[in-house]
């Protein structure tokens, strides 16, 4: 069985590296390109990333990256202004886009999927490739058809560019298809100070927290008459993202279409 051959985007990155390091070491993936805008290409990837020489130098070309490289898969963590265009060049070369970049609209993933549709491809785009997010994600939205009172609140290191994170945002939209919209909290409530109350959706709230020091960490708040109930998430190394990604990795290659969410490919 022939290995599945993958380019990963946003190599330099620190997301990006783990990746390097995640195909690098295993026997059925094939690492066939590392770009990154900033790359010297006379660097090896995997001398790059840590790792033994692997005879892959950086490339800052991604189209032809894609072109020489030939891959079956690009693994994509850049930054939300690419990941559109990014994942229309992968598809012009029939490539299967694995994003872990956040930056889509509803309208640009429904386009997206015809397009993969036409090439009879997969394709997968994740606002969190962990495992154990995926989890916390599944489990609020069980909560939330018995507690629908809730907030969620996220934190990320203060150079984070969106607010709210691809994941909160994934989170509500999950909660929200078990929970009927519920305007929560006293009707004459007033803002003394903007944003303070954090931003709306669907009838509850989500805040984001920006402080240096900060992984990634979220958790979604239950209120009811006498009691509360938390389920948090916290993750502390970005080596914790790749046993997802890998599983993406490998499932992508079966699966027609543009698939939204890791939670699909967790039973």
């Amino acid at each position: 069985m022939s290995r599945i051959r993958v380019a990963v985007a946003g190599a330099s990155g620190r997301m990006g590296r783990e990746v390097v390091k995640m195909v690098l070491g295993d026997p059925e993936l094939e690492l066939v390109a590392a770009v990154s805008r900033t790359s010297d290409p006379t660097v090896d990837a995997g001398r790059f990333v840590g790792m033994d020489p692997c005879g892959i130098h950086m490339s800052n070309d991604l189209e032809m990256a894609l072109v020489e490289g030939k891959p079956d898969v690009l693994v994509d963590f850049t930054a939300p202004h690419s990941a559109v265009l990014h994942t229309a060049l992968a598809l012009r070369h029939k490539v299967r886009p694995v994003m872990g970049t956040t930056g889509f609209t509803p309208e640009d993933i429904e386009n997206l999927d015809k397009q993969c549709r036409e090439l009879g491809i997969g394709g997968i785009i994740a606002p969190n490739f962990s495992i154990g997010a995926i989890l916390m994600m599944k489990f609020a939205a069980q909560a939330a058809k018995y507690m629908p009172h809730l907030e969620i609140i996220e934190y990320h290191g203060d150079q984070k560019l969106d607010a709210p994170s691809g994941t909160a945002v994934k989170t509500a939209e999950l909660i929200s298809q078990t929970r009927q919209e519920l305007r929560q909290g006293n009707p004459n409530e007033e803002e003394t100070i903007e944003g303070s109350r954090g931003g709306l959706y669907n009838g509850f709230r989500i805040h984001s927290v920006r402080l240096p020091g900060v992984f990634a960490q979220q958790e979604v708040i239950f209120g009811a008459f006498g009691q509360t109930l938390k389920i948090r998430h916290d993750s502390y190394d970005r080596a914790g993202y790749m046993p997802g990604v890998n599983v993406a990795v490998k499932k992508v290659m079966d699966i027609t279409g543009m698939v939204y969410g890791f939670e699909h490919f967790i039973d």
